[in-house]
């Protein structure tokens, strides 16, 4: 292909666009299926402690979530806390703390 260019140019010829058939790309389909999921980053500002379950279904989809914990109370900041290391320990993730009262799960 290389060649064909060279020669061209000494022939004086135009070059056209072609497609350059010696590239291969090469996706594989299923690590991108299981990974489609994975991809998206949540950010969540619970109100309540009702609003851990919905953090919990997040995490079970494999989302990543950061929880902001500003707006509750700090006795329910520590049960929101709670719930979600016990749902972070059944799935395997990790809980860490990025800044005051914000976590990424």
């Amino acid at each position: 292909m290389a060649f064909d260019k060279i020669k061209r140019l000494i022939d004086g010829e135009e070059e056209t666009d072609t497609i350059d058939t010696d590239v291969y790309y090469n996706t594989d389909d299923t690590k991108d299926k299981n990974n489609a999921a994975g991809n998206q980053m949540i950010l969540v500002e619970p109100r309540a402690y009702s609003e851990s379950q919905t953090i919990a279904d997040h995490l079970k989809s494999k989302h990543t979530v950061v929880v902001n914990l500003k707006r509750v109370t700090a006795a329910q900041a520590k049960r929101i806390i709670d719930f979600l290391t016990g749902t972070l320990y059944a799935i395997g993730g990790d809980l860490q703390k990025v800044g005051p009262g914000i976590y990424l799960c």
